[in-house]
């Protein structure tokens, strides 16, 4: 098990002005924001949303003026499947509407402050700088920056904590923030997913005859290889969440496996990935549960990656059953561990923290974000 560290996080002091004076009965205005990848809203915003995508120099980790034009041509690329995938799903992604009601549904969880949800989203509107007005017009006591990934990655959180501060500097928004960097295995977020598992394992299980067994994949978007070796505690993170998930489902001798998904170059991935985890339960005589560890949205990834090519993959090669677990959405129990954790990074104190305080990660993990306070300590 690493070591837990409160270095990034320091308690409030009893004269912290960021917390209410106690029995003063006034409610904090408390901004919080959801960070998450965000998705085209019309066919017209998929090369535009791709190009973006691929401009970050957290994605296409190549020198900075070879960057733009290989951005260029990835993207053309990728438009005519992309387009097809969005035209499943009506020419748009879901995920904005789906931000826009777990905003809703955490700010009636948080009744004891003056709560506001905003989302910035990472490559199509809202984006950050968009919502840093927002945010400022409001003017908030205090920021939360909450992401919607569970498992930290420079590709993912660590990209959106750098536009939000450059966003907000630029702005001149100064106000005490809050940072969470990840909840990879948080024990109520763990004990939320494992409830939606634990449903969709028994329909599964009651469909199948008694002589099938049924496997759990716990399928996460992938990254490159290079990616984690020097130093993204992304995979190590997935692990964590999928052996808390294990632990809460408590159902001893359960068949399980990580796999990744939506492989987007030609580099070595993270592996397996969830296609070879499907043959191998075809050649294993076994059906499958798909569980999407780090996606907490529905989106392109889960309707359409998951809920078409993969399952027609599977079934054209007879497995013996094919099954989802829904993401999380507003589901409430998940919606209250968001609530949760945003009243105990607010309790440690302005500054990074992780679901625990301080760092989760073992130190192999150079780009763990408390890594880059600890040296700079």
């Amino acid at each position: 098990m690493p070591m837990i560290s409160n270095v990034s996080c320091t308690p409030p002091s009893p004269h912290d002005d960021s917390l209410p004076p106690v029995g003063s009965g006034k409610r904090r205005k408390l901004a919080v924001v959801l960070f998450n990848l965000g998705g085209p809203d019309s066919p017209a915003a998929i090369r535009p949303f791709l190009l973006n995508l691929f401009k970050d120099p957290a994605i296409l980790r190549v020198p900075f003026f070879v960057r733009p034009i290989l951005a260029r041509i990835i993207a053309k690329a990728r438009v005519k499947p992309a387009s097809e995938n969005y035209a499943l799903l009506g020419g748009k992604s879901p995920l904005l509407e789906l931000t826009q009601e777990q905003a809703r549904t955490l700010e009636q969880a948080l009744p004891e402050f003056e709560a506001r949800c905003f989302i910035a989203m990472r490559y199509w509107h809202p984006f950050a700088h968009e919502t840093v007005r927002e945010v400022k017009d409001w003017d908030p006591d205090e920021i939360i920056l909450l992401p919607l990934y569970p498992q930290y990655s420079t590709t993912t959180t660590g990209s959106s904590l750098t536009d939000w501060r450059e966003a907000a500097a630029a702005a001149g928004l100064a106000k005490q923030t809050f940072s969470l960097c990840c909840y990879h295995s948080d024990r109520d977020f763990a004990s939320a997913t494992a409830a939606l598992v634990r449903k969709a394992y028994d329909e599964a299980r009651n469909t199948l005859p008694d002589d099938v067994p049924l496997r759990l994949l716990f399928s996460a978007h992938g990254l490159p290889e290079v990616i984690v070796k020097k130093g993204d505690p992304y995979q190590f993170q997935v692990e964590r969440s999928t052996a808390a998930v294990l632990r809460a489902m408590n159902i001893p001798g359960l068949d399980h496996q990580i796999c990744y998904q939506s492989r987007a170059t030609p580099q070595v991935w993270l592996g397996p990935s969830t296609e070879e985890a499907i043959d191998r339960a075809v050649e294993d005589g076994v059906a499958v549960l798909v569980v999407p560890i780090a996606f907490v949205s529905e989106h392109s990834e889960t309707l359409v990656e998951l809920d078409v090519e993969y399952a027609e993959l599977a079934h054209g090669k007879n497995i013996k059953g094919y099954f989802r677990v829904p993401t999380q959405n507003s589901d409430p129990e998940f919606i209250d561990s968001l609530a949760g954790l945003v009243r105990r990074v607010r309790e440690h104190g302005p500054g990074l923290c992780s679901f625990a305080g301080g760092r989760v990660c073992p130190r192999i993990h150079r780009d763990c974000p408390h890594g880059e306070q600890e040296d700079a300590a």
